[in-house]
């Protein structure tokens, strides 16, 4: 089949569908992944069943439970598993036209003439016929279809791959929105606290109706921010419901809301999975889009022959035996019984270009496989080096927004105790709670962010699918 062929610092790659034919179609795949090690993952293998069931790694059985339910609800998993059993039927059907057929039929006939009884004449009767398949184009059929199943079942794994990854990126943004409303609900609270503290030292005369008009129109953005996110979590409650095949307000009571506003201790699931990565040529091993193009390539190359086969001559041998009396007794006297064979050849002599023009109708269908192959291989190696490099920049990004947070929720405590006293002015504890609420809000979206280059850099491995299942699904 498709043939990867290693150059100059390059990894051979070997496909899993043996070669019925040159496809003179090479790609070049790199040796390593170019961001593994600054994005603080290896490069041997990671562990199978860890890969395959990655979502585990999160170490949050809620979201392990929702993907589980998704995998097996889903519309998008429902509809591609039906569109493999139509893609084994067809098969099937191909198989079939490799094998002689054999019929019966049974006939009783009573005629009258001028209303006398013309007599009965009973029929009883088989035919038989095999075309054998001389140049192998029913051959060739089987395989083409026998290549659409796997790459069915491939492609079977692939939804299931973005199914996963779908629930899990939705889980995350999810824990994420609830987080921000809790910490906006925190900020809001001690900004309204800070009002009141503005109001009172107003009327002793401290500050100016300026500072409480401040204050006031502080807390009341951060109000305006609540109906905004929770919003967004009812839409992401939504999401997460159709995903798992159930209506769209299932989910509500069963995930619940967030009360913590510490963003350190915020729910928003991390994986633990320590990333040793395959290197690229296994990596396109495991994905289930790689897999199901390079199947599609096989079926094209099947239909190439069985277009070719089509113009040579095609055979047919044929044969009937039958039985034929006027009575149901006279079937067994060996006088009724009536037989013929018959053999026959088809010879294309002209067809006005027909069969010639359906080979190059079939030789262009397998260039656009090969090409699709070509694209969903450079799009694998592409997926994986974005998750890599994502990962490292979220992860400088989540270090520094910790320690911004940190030194905020610090410099907002000792300006409201100080403004408290009279040491420091309203302007200064109003900059330093924005500023405290800002880090905190970008603490909790780049948490969210890593935790989706995570799924990503997993989704972009081939993790979610098996395909040693893959392959005894299409085998069924």
């Amino acid at each position: 089949m498709v043939l990867l062929t290693a150059v100059s610092g390059c990894t051979a790659w070997a496909p899993s569908v043996p070669p019925s034919a040159p496809t003179l179609l090479a790609i070049d795949v790199p040796a390593g992944w170019s961001a593994a090690e600054a994005a603080g993952a290896g490069t041997r293998g990671v562990g199978g069943e860890s890969l395959v069931t990655w979502w585990q790694s999160f170490d949050d059985p809620l979201m392990a439970d929702l993907v589980g339910r998704a995998l097996r609800s889903n519309t998008s998993v429902a509809s591609a598993q039906a569109a493999l059993r139509q893609a084994q039927g067809l098969r099937d059907v191909a198989a079939a036209a490799l094998r002689p057929t054999l019929g019966g039929s049974a006939s009783a006939q009573r005629g009258t003439a001028g209303g006398a009884s013309t007599g009965n004449r009973f029929q009883l009767g088989l035919d038989a016929q095999w075309v054998p398949d001389v140049f192998g184009a029913r051959r060739d059929a089987l395989d083409a279809g026998e290549a659409v199943a796997a790459a069915s079942a491939a492609s079977l794994g692939d939804v299931q791959v973005q199914v996963a990854a779908s629930v899990a990126s939705s889980y995350l943004l999810l824990r994420a929105v609830q987080a921000r409303r809790a910490i906006a609900s925190d900020n809001l609270a001690n900004q309204q606290e800070t009002w009141q503290i503005t109001d009172w030292r107003q009327q002793a005369g401290l500050v100016t109706v300026l500072e409480v008009e401040q204050a006031r129109a502080a807390a009341a953005q951060t109000q305006a921010l609540l109906p905004v996110l929770q919003t967004s979590i009812d839409q992401t409650l939504h999401a997460l419901a159709v995903l798992v095949g159930q209506p769209p307000a299932a989910l509500r009571t069963e995930l619940g809301t967030v009360s913590n506003a510490m963003p350190d201790t915020l729910p928003i699931p991390r994986g633990d999975l320590v990333l040793m990565l395959d290197i690229p040529a296994d990596t396109l091993r495991q994905r289930a889009d790689v897999q199901a193009a390079e199947y599609q390539v096989a079926a094209a190359l099947a239909r190439v022959g069985q277009a070719e086969a089509q113009r040579w001559p095609s055979f047919a041998i044929g044969g009937s035996l039958g039985w034929s009396a006027i009575s149901m007794a006279a079937l067994t006297n060996g006088a009724s019984v009536l037989g013929s064979l018959l053999a026959s050849v088809r010879l294309p002599v002209f067809d006005g270009g027909t069969a010639h023009a359906q080979v190059q109708v079939q030789q262009a269908a397998l260039e656009q496989a090969q090409q699709a192959y070509r694209a969903a291989v450079l799009g694998a190696l592409k997926d994986v080096e974005n998750a890599l490099v994502a990962l490292r920049g979220d992860r400088l990004r989540l270090a520094s927004l910790r320690m911004a947070a940190d030194a905020a929720g610090n410099a907002a405590r000792l300006a409201r105790q100080r403004y408290s006293s009279g040491l420091v002015d309203f302007q200064t504890v109003l900059e330093t709670q924005r500023n405290q609420f800002a880090t905190q809000d970008g603490v909790v979206g780049a948490r969210a962010d890593l935790g989706n280059d995570q799924v990503r850099l997993f989704t972009a491995l081939g993790g979610g699918w098996r395909r040693v299942d893959a392959q005894q699904a299409a085998a069924r």
